[in-house]
C-alpha cells in the first residue's frame, strides 16, 4: 500500500521520478531561503530609510552619503552650483541603485523558480504516467494495483512542482512590490 506522504510517494517513485522530486524539493528550499532573505533585506532597508528621514545616518545608506560627499568635495573649474548639485545627485542615485539592486538580487531566483518548477513537475507527471502505461504493458493488466505506483509518482511530481512554484511566485510578487 502506498503511503500518502511526501516520503511515501518518494519511496514508490522510480529513479527519474526521485530525481525530479529531489530537484523540486531543493528548488523549493532555495525559494524559501530567497523569500526569507528578501523579507529581511526589505525590512532592513525600510528601517534605514525611516532613520534617514528622521535625520539619522544609517550605515546601510552610508555609501550614498559617501558618494555625495565625495562629489561635493571635488570642484571642477567653471562649474556652476547647479552643475555641482546635479553631479552630487547623480553620484547618490548611482549608489542608491546599487543598494536597491543588491536588495532585489533574489527576485531573479524566485522568478525562475516560479516559472520553471511547474514544468519540471509536469515532466515528472508525464514520466509517471509513462511508467503506468509501461506497467500495464508489462503486466498485461489494467488493475489499480498495476497503475497506482506510476500515478502516485505523477501526482507527487505535480504536487512538488506546485509546492516550489506557488511560494516562489507569491514571494516574488510581495517582495517585488516594495
Amino acid at each position: 500500500m502506498i503511503e500518502l506522504t511526501p516520503l511515501g510517494l518518494f519511496a514508490v517513485a522510480g529513479p527519474v521520478g526521485k530525481a525530479v522530486l529531489v530537484l523540486l524539493a531543493l528548488v523549493s528550499a532555495y525559494a524559501w531561503v530567497l523569500i526569507a532573505e528578501g523579507v529581511f533585506v526589505t525590512r532592513r532597508l525600510a528601517r534605514a530609510v525611516e532613520q534617514a528621514e528622521q535625520g539619522a545616518e544609517p550605515a546601510l545608506l552610508a555609501s550614498m552619503t559617501k558618494a555625495g560627499g565625495g562629489e561635493a568635495s571635488s570642484h571642477l573649474a567653471g562649474e556652476t552650483t547647479g552643475e555641482v548639485r546635479l553631479r552630487i545627485e547623480d553620484a547618490m542615485l548611482r549608489a542608491a541603485r546599487r543598494i536597491v539592486e543588491e536588495a532585489e538580487s533574489g527576485l531573479t531566483g524566485l522568478a525562475i523558480t516560479a516559472s520553471a518548477a511547474p514544468f519540471v513537475g509536469l515532466f515528472g507527471t508525464v514520466w509517471g504516467i509513462i511508467g503506468s502505461f509501461a506497467g500495464i504493458a508489462h503486466a498485461g493488466d489494467t488493475s489499480l494495483a498495476t497503475v497506482a505506483p506510476g500515478i502516485a509518482e505523477a501526482l507527487a511530481a505535480t504536487a512538488f512542482g506546485l509546492a516550489a512554484a506557488i511560494p516562489a511566485m507569491v514571494g516574488y510578487n510581495r517582495l517585488g512590490r516594495h
